[in-house]
């Protein structure tokens, strides 16, 4: 059917002093959200929404990116501005099939402003109304929560109509926000949530949580996090890797087991293999880390960036000390503590020389009590 002007009434089925139904989130996403969502594909234009004054801020958060919306005190106030036929969702709904009678119609704006002024609610439908959208209603936080599993076999049906494959729908959670290209298998244990897409010919899981997240094409995540990041193509993230807020990370690379990377760029083709930290920094492309390589931005007062060239190798157990810099096809020495900038194509060797002391050991054992 065709929407161009809806009016949401938030405080259909809740007292004034209540947060609106439509506010509570299910799998991630505010209701309100996931409602809006589906309006916009349905061709809806102008929103009017009824919200007491009390929750319009976290009610306007709760909105898709860039929606424009008028909020109103009351439903006599929103009316006002109403004409022609408006959809009215006069209280709570999931956007899911339901059976049954459903409180979603559309009438005429000049009907529903006499109803108003002769005190008739909006959830009485007008005999000229005609009931809309068979969405399921809901009256509680309990009722909401009880219908979770059915808002996720509805989105998760979706997905597979679109030539996703999961392994495991009853081990999967996706957020309404989420989009996953065709061509993709989600393994069990996975969670994607937030403003997350993922493209075609990806592996995510098994046990893996993607946040407010783009994925590339052809890239596998297993078992590991990533959060409010973009990945790029072909590349394979994990197991147990922990990606924090504001990384970029190119294609072809690999970021593997016990990684942590934060507020970092991963140039294309860099392998961050095993035990390392990556923090505040700008990496070029096919850098080799070491395995226990850190990145230390942090003096206990300030944090500092790490600029790292195309084309180097950093050992094993390296410290590169922020701000601090390695050029364009250097190394670096495992075991080394950087704290001065590293020329291109140099070899920085930053750690104490070894001195053995020859008996030692027998001479110290001699010392043990039997």
């Amino acid at each position: 059917m065709e929407i161009n002007t809806v009016l949401l009434d938030l405080t259909g089925n809740s007292a004034p002093a209540d947060k609106p139904l439509m506010l509570h989130s299910v799998l991630f996403c505010p209701v309100l959200n996931w409602v809006c969502r589906e309006l916009l594909s349905c061709g809806a234009q102008r929103f009017f929404i009824v919200c007491n004054a009390s929750w319009q801020e976290e009610a306007r958060h709760a909105l898709p990116d860039g929606l424009a919306v008028t909020f109103y005190d009351t439903a006599s106030d929103a009316l006002r501005d109403c004409s022609g036929e408006v959809l009215v969702i006069p209280s709570a709904v999931l956007p899911v099939m339901a059976f049954g009678e459903s409180p979603i119609y559309t009438a005429d704006a000049d009907v529903l402003r006499q109803m108003q002024e002769n005190g008739v609610a909006l959830s009485v439908r007008p005999a000229q109304g005609q009931e809309a959208m068979f969405w399921l209603p809901i009256h509680s936080a309990v009722e909401l929560n009880r219908a979770m599993p059915l808002c996720r076999d509805a989105l998760l049906s979706r997905h597979i109509e679109n030539g996703v494959t999961i392994i495991d729908p009853m081990t999967t959670y996706i957020d309404p926000r989420v989009t996953v290209a065709a061509g993709t298998t989600i393994l069990p244990g996975t969670i994607l949530r937030g403003n997350t897409s993922i493209a075609a010919g990806c592996e995510i899981g098994p046990n893996a949580m993607i946040r407010d997240s783009a994925i590339g094409e052809g890239t596998t995540v297993n078992a590991s996090q990533v959060n409010e990041s973009t990945v790029g193509k072909n590349t394979t993230v994990g197991p147990f890797t922990y990606v924090r807020p504001n990384c970029t990370i190119g294609d072809g690379c690999r970021v593997g087991d016990f990684v942590e990377v934060k507020n970092s760029v991963i140039g294309n083709g860099t392998k961050i293999s095993h035990l390392t930290y990556v923090g505040d920094s700008d990496v070029g492309e096919k850098v080799n880390f070491g395995c226990g390589t850190v990145t230390t931005n942090y003096d206990g007062n300030k944090k500092y960036r790490c600029t790292i060239g195309d084309n180097v190798f950093l050992g094993c157990n390296t410290n590169l000390i922020a701000p601090v810099s390695v050029g364009d096809g250097a190394y670096t020495a495992a075991g080394s503590t950087v704290t001065v900038d590293v020329p291109a194509d140099a070899l920085a060797i930053a750690r104490s020389k070894q001195l053995n002391k020859n008996g030692w050991a027998a001479r110290f054992r001699k010392t043990w009590k039997k």
